[in-house]
């Protein structure tokens, strides 16, 4: 049997609640012992990891691999490499695509499409609505007895209210998390950029924070009624992180996620019209950039997710008012975090490591104990000290689309280990 011998591991399992040195003995694709000096078998290849940091594998929890559909954009077998190379063992796949995963055809076909072509795990989220529309809600049970982990109309809003809330009535039968897209389109009004003083000064459309906030609100709203579990996705400005702060303390059942792009980056990066900081939601201004860091340090942000969202050059080689709004963040999303939240803010390493791994399996509801023997070998191993450039051009996705090419970052993702094999890494 296959043997992997990880030597002087510093782990860092916010599962366990511990940070300890260790060796760990891998046996097939599962961990067989965490000890000190272990000593290798005559058939056992040897990883020295001194000075690297061992942590459970992370969990991406809002992807958008563009398969089936948009294949030109990105594929499942692009889409996991990408994820492994940025330290992730598995991915949450978001329904946007062309057909919407809204029926259990849909589901089976990304789980063996993952299977064949993929090198980590993808996990499907379905559509709240068929087609995406948002307005009949799709068939849960079936969806979840098919493999869905959440429910989500990503990419757009459920607009009606009514929808809204038995789609949250249903969930709960089948318990599974209802993963908002919170917009008020109407309100957005074709926007194409924070409103705000660069919005002004550039002659862009804005995009108020009104069409967040009462989106959020209106969702918290839904949930206290129905008792569902609401996840707000990329959360961006100060208004709704209170709103979901607020929500929290009376017992809500409400979490939320922060991409990279929103805490590392404020809306002065448009400036120059670089289609590449189009994303919805928008970037922000620096106090809404200081609240979402604030609300991943103190717990009120559970999860930090890529928002992955690959775009051909095409879509983005065009004026500002007409790119399609994305960022292919997911090699970028750890090293970002690593350097905004650990190096500057000093975040605790353990916190950081936590909304990548039990906040996200929690807010989905998944079986997720950490480094133990007998678990499955899904690890990340990390360089805090690692300086690297961004460069879009040696990305393994295939959009290139990144606001942050060219930017340094200190502590990146090293090895990635996916059922006892090294993915990526020496």
């Amino acid at each position: 049997m296959p043997q992997l011998l990880l030597k002087n591991c510093q782990i860092v399992d916010p599962a366990a609640k511990k940070e300890y040195f260790s060796d760990i003995l891998i046996i097939e694709n599962k961990i067989r012992t965490i000890a000190r000096d272990l000593q290798p078998g005559p058939d056992t290849k040897v990883i020295d990891l001194q000075g690297k940091i061992v942590a459970p594998g992370f969990i991406d929890i809002h992807v958008h691999l563009r398969e089936p559909g948009d294949e030109d954009k990105e594929t499942i077998a692009t889409g996991t490499m990408a994820a492994a190379r940025g330290g992730f063992t598995s991915v949450v796949a978001m329904p946007n695509t062309k057909p919407a995963i809204d029926n259990e055809a849909a589901v089976e076909y990304i789980k063996c499409k993952a299977l064949s072509d993929g090198i980590i795990e993808v996990l499907p989220c379905a559509a709240i609505t068929k087609g995406r529309k948002g307005e009949e809600i799709s068939e849960y049970g079936i969806l979840k007895k098919a493999g869905a982990v959440a429910l989500s109309d990503d990419g757009d809003p459920v607009a009606n209210p009514e929808v809204m809330r038995r789609a949250m009535e249903y969930s709960l039968l089948v318990n599974l998390p209802i993963i908002s897209h919170c917009e008020d389109k109407n309100l957005a009004g074709g926007g194409a950029m924070h409103e705000g003083y660069y919005s002004t000064i550039l002659g862009l459309k804005g995009i108020p924070c009104l069409a967040e906030d009462v989106q959020v609100a209106r969702d918290i709203a839904l949930a206290e009624y129905t008792g569902a579990k609401l996840h707000i996705a990329h959360i961006s400005t100060a208004g709704s992180v209170e709103l979901v702060r607020t929500a929290k303390k009376k017992g809500i059942r409400v979490t939320a996620e922060a991409a990279p792009h929103h805490f590392a980056l404020t809306d002065a990066e448009v400036v120059g019209y670089n289609t590449n900081t189009k994303v919805n939601p928008p970037l922000r201004s620096e106090e809404h950039v200081k609240a979402i860091i604030e609300a991943i340090l103190d717990g009120t942000i559970d999860a930090i997710a890529s928002d992955h969202a690959p775009h051909t050059v095409e879509n983005k080689n065009v004026e500002y008012d007409y790119a399609s709004f994305g960022i292919s963040g997911i090699e970028t999303s750890v090293a970002a975090a690593l350097d905004v939240l650990y190096h500057q803010k000093k975040m605790p390493l353990i916190d950081l490591i936590s909304r990548y791994t039990t906040g996200p399996a929690s807010v989905l509801g998944l079986d997720y104990q950490g480094l133990e023997p007998g678990r499955t070998a899904n690890l990340t191993i990390l360089d805090l000290e690692q300086i690297k450039r961004v460069d879009v051009n040696s990305f393994a996705s295939k959009g290139k689309n990144n606001p942050f090419h060219g930017r340094e970052f200190k502590g990146w993702p090293v090895m990635t280990i996916y059922q006892g094999k090294v993915v990526v890494g020496n």
